[in-house]
């Protein structure tokens, strides 16, 4: 009787572990963004003289939201409308991006793909990613129009530790160096960037994918823009919340960057031959 017993709650325990391993797969993570322009500016190296300084906002802040399960997550902005789980009925519809760009981030784990969804011209579009890379055409201009060299990046991993939401997270400093030109002068700017991740989570996630050397990134510190895990929540998530949607259209990064350019030439045409015509890029 007694081993019965024994049997019996250890069977019980093992269950209730595993429900417990099982809810921790899948989970809600919310991110804050801050931007702010003056120091963006000043990181650049531009001056901004201070009547203009007096009326820039001092900072602003957007709120995302990772929607993560065993299989699949989505990183969006987060909009009044809720998503599919959440108990509000919402109708999983968000909008937004990373570092306040418009692009939504969509990673399938188990064939380690990452995409980017975004709208254009009325059409959505899936740009196929790399963690760790930038799938963002460089636009930078050099002198004479001419295109600006690739920034020198280096990745120094650091000792250093803290707990984001009790996770153990790493300090990794990424550094670039780039020659920029910036009112009639050409200067050398480097920006120093302090990533924070954890292996913790089970998963690879950067809220910048270009910002990402391992694990799960949950702090990104830089000049003038900052991104942090404030909170998370383990529970159910619903599928069509962290697969791609079902239509789009693929695009590579060279096709994305002609489209960029052909834009780029019809807005100075339009501005040089003195008309006045609104053209939507993005949403």
């Amino acid at each position: 009787m007694k081993t019965t017993i024994a049997a019996l709650f250890g069977l019980l325990l093992f269950t209730s572990q595993v429900d417990a391993q099982q809810k921790k797969q899948s989970g809600a993570i919310q991110f804050q963004s801050t931007f702010d322009p003056a120091a963006m500016a000043a990181a650049n190296g531009m001056k901004i003289p201070e009547e203009m300084m007096a009326r820039m906002p001092k900072s602003s802040t957007t709120d995302f939201e990772l929607l993560f399960n065993a299989t699949n997550a989505s990183y969006t902005r987060v909009e009044e409308i809720e998503d599919s789980n959440s108990g509000a009925g919402g109708g999983g519809m968000r909008f937004g991006g990373f570092g306040g760009a418009s692009h939504d981030l969509y990673f399938d784990f188990l064939d380690h793909k990452m995409t980017e969804v975004f709208d254009m011209n009325d059409t959505t579009f899936f740009l196929q990613a790399k963690l760790g890379e930038s799938s963002m055409p460089a636009m930078r201009m050099g002198p004479n129009g001419a295109a600006a060299e690739p920034p020198v990046r280096t990745v120094t991993k650091s000792d250093e530790t803290r707990k984001i939401l009790g996770f153990s997270c790493n300090k990794v400093v990424i550094k670039t160096v780039s020659k920029r030109r910036i009112q009639d002068e050409e200067r050398e700017i480097t920006d120093e960037t302090a990533v924070w991740y954890t292996k913790e989570l089970g998963f690879d996630f950067s809220p910048n994918p270009a910002l990402w050397t391992e694990g799960a990134v949950l702090a990104i510190e830089g000049k003038g823009t900052n991104v942090v895990a404030k909170s998370i929540e383990y529970r159910n998530v619903n599928s069509k919340d962290v697969n791609l949607p079902k239509k789009g259209a693929v695009i590579t990064a060279e096709q994305y960057k002609a489209k960029l350019e052909a834009r780029m030439k019809q807005m100075r045409g339009n501005r040089n031959g003195g008309g006045v015509q609104s053209i939507r890029i993005g949403s």
